[in-house]
């Protein structure tokens, strides 16, 4: 250490005791309009936000790096920071910097960190997505029992489910969780797995996973007694929970975010996915990243912020409940009979705010009176949506629904009154508080707005006393109110005693009175009042709306509820879609089933998707043979995406469907690499095989698209054999099998419960067409050469190829050798014939000769009659020879 370097200043004693107690984040340290960060922090900083990095004197004898950002453009940098993996902790001024310079020159104002933002705490409205939830999650483990919390403390939604640690991967992927926390003994093995689904992992020690404690600690959170009011928590549960509560208070610095009472949801209670079917079937984000191309890109008709997420959460998680599921089958149902007032409702919603998040904003003290607002207008919008559903006669769902959005009128009237139309974004600016409200507050405004006009005509007076007429009477933050007149008048100003010297600049000299300092004091004075009444109005109304938030939650979630309802019901009208039947029952029965993405995706180019039905019902595993791209993976993707579909609750895309319960999906369709944990393309196909083997069961769906093709050729059929085998004996699921092993197909005849499926195509002149349509049977063949000519391999390399594969299918008909001996007969390449001419087309007909010779854009309607004819005769005259 340099003993003789200068002393450390008080302000960065001070930064570097703040940084000591903050070493895991970047320290954002308030100083005026900026925040400023040095050391490592603002080395680190500067490249990860590409600002200027510039330094601030020396500290031990080296300099001081530093860099800072805006404090009113602090958002978009925290965002940024956020997602390349940083914490921020926000160290805030926590006094008037006049009031340190009271207690002497070299005292530092007080500052202290109000918040550490990291990924799963984010609340601000600019760093989160609208229609997604941002949760953080929290897994513990007492004994044998594991379990998930999950909160997205923007909306208040807290829940926690049993989970052992070979279902973390899949549920953390299911709820896409930002940042998860583990308790210290568990980081080493569980951290990998985490950061593995894009999760940022917290590890806290174990003290915040105490259940004994932790269960006092939720009772302290919701004010009750005993948590058996809000159903039974294992301890592990009640240990996931305590942590959240814990890095919540950690994080926010004691200022709890308005929380829902806990839910426990079962263990089965929602279809088992795995993150590796997730991303095959693409459920709420793309292979390309994104909505767009997604399911629930494809299905999203909600007008609202709450829908959306809700929509999101059944998408993710499908229910296992049939009585669930039956509700929201009928609230879907009830919207697409009353079509006019799901339309009305729809045109309603759009005009609702984002309750919950405008609720939780409040709650944390980083909202505003544009947050009040919305909760005004969300409370009236809520009563013009109830009004409108009243006379109907509502299923279950809705009419629980249309409940909660009334009830709330004193809260509304008072809000109403007390707010103006359009409020500012911050309290502290003022003006958001209505005239009328407040005496007090209407007296302040009084006085300072007429002070204004006061001013105007104390300028006038001194401008015709004076004769000058440039004389301005203006303001600033250092001299307060001022006369300033030119310097060529400056000398008339001085010989009058009326007028006292303030300050002289360059061009300008500045003046005052007597009168004028009286004036100003009894102005600031009032608009300083006015501000102070405004603030405390501002608590008193935040006050009220949180003593209303449950209630307020439960109309959130209301209003969520029939958005969802109505946007499936629009789309179930508008794509003509089906009622799926649901039971318990294994059926699995689609008639004219359809992919609702790819169908999407058509319909904007004009085209027709072709339907196929599928039913597993007596032969519950199907083999399907067929060429590449036939339609063979849409096919198996469609039908897993129909059983996601129906146990949302939404109606799907077939002529009708009959399903009975699927308590797992899983697809292997596709193929990658993991080259980062060394892994090649077969490796991830086996791994994720036998996850499907070892955990399917018999209400599972099963999708698998060419299993074993990524080895040798008799290898990867004995894998794929072996496979169905044990799909079909032991596993005794549903399931779709795509192969080209055309061997296979004799499983069929073997083995009671399998059926053979093809995909159909046509030859047409040495072209394959495909037709897109399933059929029972077996392809003869994969098409494979027709399949390299279409995608524009050189004509030689396909004529080459079609003579290879010749050779060995009569080789092996023949059984001439063994192919190797076959290969070995071959002439090389080089030294093979050229490739025979393509076959020369047949001489076009009359019809087709005259037809070449026509421009349509130049016909006019009588030419293209008179043309129509003469094709017509030409035709006659080619069939008469």
């Amino acid at each position: 250490m340099n003993t003789s370097a200068p002393a450390a200043t008080p302000m960065m004693v001070q930064y570097l005791e703040i940084k000591a107690q903050n070493a895991d984040a970047l320290l954002f340290y308030r100083m005026g309009d900026f925040y400023e960060m040095f050391f490592d922090d603002a080395v680190a900083a500067s490249e990860a936000l590409d600002i200027a990095l510039t330094k601030r004197g020396k500290h031990l004898g080296e300099d001081i790096a530093m860099c800072g950002v805006p404090v009113h453009a602090a958002e978009g940098y925290l965002l940024t920071l956020i997602r390349k993996g940083f914490r921020v902790a926000i160290a805030e001024q926590m006094e008037d910097p006049a009031e340190a310079k009271k207690r002497g020159s070299k005292s530092v104002v007080k500052r202290d960190v109000v918040r550490l933002v990291t990924p799963g705490t984010l609340t601000e409205e600019s760093l989160l997505d609208a229609r997604r939830h941002n949760f953080l999650a929290a897994y513990a483990q007492v004994r044998d029992a594991g379990a998930l919390a999950w909160v997205d403390i923007s909306t208040g939604v807290l829940q926690v489910t049993p989970c052992s640690r070979t279902r973390l991967g899949p549920e953390l992927a299911r709820l896409g969780a930002k940042e998860v926390l583990l308790p210290d003994a568990l980081e080493a093995d569980l951290g990998g797995l985490v950061s593995d689904i894009g999760a940022s992992v917290t590890a806290l020690g174990g003290a915040a996973f105490d259940s004994t404690a932790g269960e006092r600690r939720l009772c302290d959170v919701f004010r009750v007694g005993s948590l058996d009011g809000f159903g039974s928590f294992g301890r592990a549960e009640i240990s996931a929970l305590s942590g959240l509560v814990e890095y919540l208070e950690i994080t926010q610095r004691g200022k709890l975010p308005l929380l829902r009472p806990p839910v426990r949801e079962a263990e089965r209670a929602a279809m088992q996915i795995d993150a590796a079917t997730r991303r095959s079937l693409e459920l709420t984000q793309a292979m390309a990243g994104g909505r767009a191309g997604s399911l629930l890109g494809a299905i999203d008709r909600t007008v609202t912020s709450g829908g959306a997420r809700l929509l999101e959460r059944r998408v993710a998680a499908p229910s296992c409940q049939l009585d669930l599921i039956r509700l929201r089958q009928d609230a879907v149902s009830f919207s697409v009979e009353q079509s006019r007032l799901a339309d009305d409702l729809r045109s309603d919603l759009r005009s609702v705010p984002d309750l919950d998040r405008a609720l939780s904003r409040l709650a944390l003290e980083r909202g505003g009176p544009r947050d009040m607002a919305g909760v005004r207008n969300a409370i009236a919008q809520a009563a013009i949506i109830a009004g409108r559903m009243a006379p109907a006669d509502l299923p279950a769902l809705l009419a629980d629904s249309a409940r909660d959005l009334v009830g709330h009128d004193a809260l509304l009237d008072l809000l109403d009154a007390a707010l103006v139309a359009e409020p500012p974004l911050l309290a502290r600016d003022g003006g958001f508080v209505a005239p009328g409200y407040d005496e007090e507050l209407d007296d302040a405004r009084r006085l300072r707005d007429e002070g204004r006009s006061v001013i105007a005509g104390m300028q006038a007076g001194f401008v015709a006393d004076t004769g000058i007429q440039s004389l301005k009477i203006k303001h600033n933050n250092v001299l307060g109110y001022f006369i300033e007149v030119t310097a060529t008048h400056a000398d008339k100003m001085h010989g009058s005693e009326q007028f006292i010297h303030r300050q002289t600049t360059a061009n300008q000299v500045r003046f005052t009175t007597v009168e004028l300092s009286e004036l100003e004091t009894r102005i600031l004075n009032a608009g300083s009042r006015a501000l102070e009444i405004e603030k405390r109005l501002y608590s008193a109304l935040r006050e009220a709306i949180l003593a209303e938030a449950p209630r307020l939650m439960a109309l959130a979630r209301g209003l969520a509820e029939i958005d969802v309802a109505m946007g499936l019901a629009d789309l179930a009208r508008q794509r003509d879609w089906c009622r799926p039947l649901l039971d318990d029952s294994r059926a699995f029965g689609v008639a004219g089933g359809r992919h609702p993405v790819v169908e999407e995706a058509l319909r904007s180019s004009g085209a027709a998707f072709v339907a196929n039905d599928c039913d597993l019902t007596d032969a519950p595993v199907h083999l399907l043979t067929g060429p590449n791209m036939a339609g063979k993976s849409t096919y198996l993707r469609q039908n897993a995406l129909i059983a996601v579909l129906a146990q949302m609750g939404a109606w799907v895309p077939a002529e009708t469907a009959h399903l009975g319960i699927v308590s797992q999906l899983f697809s292997r369709v596709g193929a990658s690499d993991d080259l980062a944990r060394g892994r090649s393309t077969f490796m991830v196909e086996m791994v994720e095989t036998a996850a499907i083997l070892n955990q399917a069961d018999d209400r599972a769906l099963v999708i698998l698209d060419e299993i074993g093709r990524g080895t040798a050729t008799y290898d990867g059929l004995s894998i794929a054999w072996a496979t169905l085998e044990h799909l079909h004996a032991v596993n005794r699921c549903r399931a779709l099998f795509a192969t080209h092993y055309h061997e296979m197909a004799a499983l069929a005849g073997k083995l009671d419960g399998v059926e053979n499926a093809t995909v159909a195509v046509k030859e047409w002149d040495g072209d394959v067409v495909f037709l897109h349509e399933v059929r029972r049977g077996t392809a003869d063949r994969s098409y494979g050469v027709q399949v390299a000519r279409l995608a524009g391999l050189p004509s030689s390399v396909v004529e080459r190829a079609r003579v290879v594969l010749e050779a060995l299918e009569k080789g092996e008909r023949e059984g001439g050798g063994s192919r190797a001996a076959v290969i070995d007969d071959l002439p090389l390449f080089a030294a093979a014939p050229p490739p025979a001419p393509a076959r020369s087309h047949v001489k076009p007909s009359g019809v087709e000769e005259r037809l070449s010779e026509v421009l349509p854009d130049e016909l006019s309607p009588r030419e293209a009659l008179e043309l129509i004819y003469e094709l017509k005769a030409v035709s006659r005259g080619e069939g008469a020879h």
